[in-house]
């Protein structure tokens, strides 16, 4: 009269249980007569559906779980909780595997090759071992046909995956449970999220990845007016690539002319990546919504996973980010020029705005130095002087011109020339070209009227002070003192000239441009 609980519980070594022995052993052989009973007779409903079949051999995946006879008798042994799983995942029509049949093609859509793989590793799903579930290679001997290849079922594994609510995967086995697949509940909640919700977040990703140290940066900004127009290095972020926006915001601030047009630079991401980032930013708020759902029935390991992979898709959604993110327009004469970042290098971890200041001073778009004798070739090869402050400016004003990281690059390039003697700093007097500094540390005002001279002035001018500063006349008359003034300063002469001194003298020096007054003044 012991239940088989009692009886399986039972001390043999003890007296009082030696009499159930036999009990015992007559019970296990009921239940093994009763499970074998049970597969002959599920057996023999396989066979009879499928009496008219051509078919050569029959395998796990002609189980026809549609047949309502047949899966009674099956859930009389899996449970009836299966009933519901069945039908929402291989035999309705709307089911993931009826979806999977329609998706693998055409040439394939009549021999249900997702369905016969679903219900193939359904059936491996009870075995009395500890290890549930098959493999990828016994999964292909049941489910393939001579019809269809095995690397169809492979590629149907792949899409059931994603389609069925129940399929579960551990390391090589696939099998099913009556607790729902997590890929799957995932799947559900990406479908779920609103194009609403991406856009926050993109923002706030695009934030994360500008340092906003080398550029003044604008995110999503497209409004001319609030662009400043200064002299400082700015970054334009776009949503998505926009012509007519660029060439808007870089002729205008807001109704007036732009004037330092080629300070603007601008980011926008590159198309063929936007889907893969729109899904990388589904999966991260599906997982974020799946983490703090206390409602849902997952298991323990479940939540740890859940937790990894959401802690995995934070650190790859920057990398999503720059690939998405990452072609640049550059100022140009006729409108902008496109420059592709690329692929960003593994194990660099570098700002976006970071690696583009990097691609732009290779690119020689940016200068953090200017080599003073370029300087010379680029503004003194053809004309006598150049006033320093139009020459920083036109660097800043004309789109396509090379622009400074600031005005200590022109200072310090300036400095170098005239040390050197590449060329000399002065100032315009009446209209002409004065050279103050040459061959020695200049001082720079970026004033007006402060200019770099042609080298070739600036020698002359040395030689011409020189030559002055070496003469030394005296000449006069009885009347009184006769002073000569220069630029090397006043001399004064006796009145009283003596009996042996010359009466006339003759002077030969070369006069600098714009000087002759002077000499017909002194004369």
């Amino acid at each position: 009269q012991k239940t088989a609980d009692e009886i399986k519980e039972c001390d043999w070594s003890s007296d009082v249980c030696s009499s159930d022995l036999v009990l015992y052993q007559r019970w296990g052989s009921f239940l093994t007569f009763q499970r074998t009973r049970g597969v002959l007779r599920l057996l023999s409903l396989v066979i009879y559906d499928m009496r008219e079949s051509e078919k050569p051999y029959i395998s796990l995946a002609d189980f026809n779980l549609n047949h309502q006879e047949l899966r009674q008798e099956l859930l009389k042994h899996i449970g009836p909780e299966y009933n519901g799983i069945i039908a929402n995942d291989i035999t309705g029509p709307t089911s993931g595997s009826k979806k999977v049949d329609l998706a693998l093609g055409s040439a394939y859509r009549g021999l249900g090759i997702g369905t016969r793989t679903a219900t193939t590793i359904f059936m491996y799903s009870f075995s009395v071992g500890p290890e549930h579930g098959t493999t990828l290679g016994e999964i292909k001997r049941s489910a393939t046909t001579l019809q269809n290849p095995s690397p169809l079922v492979a590629e149907a594994i792949e899409q059931l995956k994603g389609k069925l609510f129940y399929l579960q995967s551990r390391g090589e086995n696939y099998f099913f449970s009556n607790q729902a697949n997590l890929n799957r509940i995932l799947l559900n909640n990406m479908e779920n999220v609103k194009e609403s919700d991406l856009v926050p977040l993109e923002k706030e990703l695009i934030k994360k990845s500008i340092s906003g140290r080398l550029f003044r940066t604008y995110i999503w900004e497209n409004k001319s007016a609030d662009i400043a127009d200064t002299e400082e290095l700015k970054l334009v972020v776009l949503r998505e690539k926009n012509s007519e926006l660029i060439k808007q915001l870089l002729l205008n601030k807001g109704q007036t002319p732009r004037i330092y047009r080629n300070t603007l630079f601008f980011l926008y991401p590159l198309n063929t990546e936007r889907l893969a980032f729109t899904n990388m930013l589904r999966r991260k708020i599906a997982l974020e919504n799946v983490n703090k759902d206390k409602n849902l029935n997952l298991s323990e390991e479940q939540r740890k996973e859940v937790k990894g992979e959401l802690k995995r898709i934070e650190s790859d959604i920057m990398e999503s980010v720059r690939r998405l993110y990452r072609l640049i327009g550059i100022p140009t004469r006729d409108g902008f020029k496109e420059s592709d970042l690329g692929i960003a290098t593994y194990g660099i971890n570098k700002k976006i705005d970071e690696e583009i200041f990097d691609r732009l001073s290779q690119d020689g778009e940016i200068l953090r130095k200017i080599a003073a004798i370029v300087l010379r070739e680029k503004y003194l090869s053809q004309q006598d002087y150049v006033v320093i402050a139009q020459l920083y400016q036109s660097m800043l004003k004309t789109p396509g011109e090379a622009r400074p990281v600031s005005k200590g690059v022109i200072e310090q390039s300036i400095i170098e020339g005239v040390r050197m003697g590449y060329f000399g700093l002065g100032e315009l007097r009446e209209g002409l070209p004065v050279c103050s500094y040459f061959e020695t540390t200049p001082t720079i005002s970026f004033g007006n009227q402060e200019i770099l001279v042609k080298q070739a002035i600036c020698e002359e001018q040395k030689n011409e002070k020189g030559e002055e500063e070496g003469i030394k006349v005296k000449f006069g008359t009885e009347a009184g003192e006769k002073r000569m003034v220069g630029e090397i300063g006043v001399k004064e002469f006796p009145s009283k000239m003596e009996e042996n001194i010359r009466r006339n003298i003759t002077l030969r020096f070369r006069i600098p441009k714009g000087k002759i007054s002077n000499i017909n003044w002194v004369l």
